[in-house]
């Protein structure tokens, strides 16, 4: 067992949603640190210096200068193992590229806004041990 912390990252434009993920799942998910951005292409750099480290990635859709589809599409591009969780508080399930992205697995989870903390907990948690799983086969 490494004492290196995996990485899960959230990404959203507003500040106190990231604060409020990240509250929600820090020192509640056990070999994990959290990292936030509110600028989708400082977490772009940020993941492509650190992709190895990574287990996880929540994105918000709608950002400015890059939407959540394409930074989970360049994310998976770049490490394929890698968690992906897209959040909105908006309907996609009619869009052609979200469909495309949650059929081959750009996008492994979808969850609406609002989000209840325990479950968004749940959630990361059960990535997590995805990851891990895969990890270790």
């Amino acid at each position: 067992m490494t004492t290196k912390k995996s990485i899960v990252c959230i990404i959203d434009d507003e500040l106190d949603i990231t604060q409020l993920y990240q509250d929600a799942i820090y020192d509640h998910i056990e070999g994990i640190s959290v990292v936030c951005f509110n600028n989708p292409v400082t977490a772009l750099d940020h993941f492509i210096e650190n992709k190895k480290d990574y287990v996880l990635v929540i994105s918000d859709l709608r950002m400015p200068k890059l939407s959540g589809l394409d930074v989970l599409s360049k994310v998976k591009m770049l490490n394929s193992n890698v968690r992906t969780i897209l959040v909105s508080a908006y309907e996609v399930k009619e869009d052609k590229i979200f469909q495309k992205y949650m059929k081959d697995g750009t996008i492994d989870l979808f969850i609406e806004k609002p989000i209840p903390i325990d479950w968004l907990r749940q959630k990361v948690r059960e990535q997590v041990e995805v990851f891990e799983k895969r990890r270790n086969e």
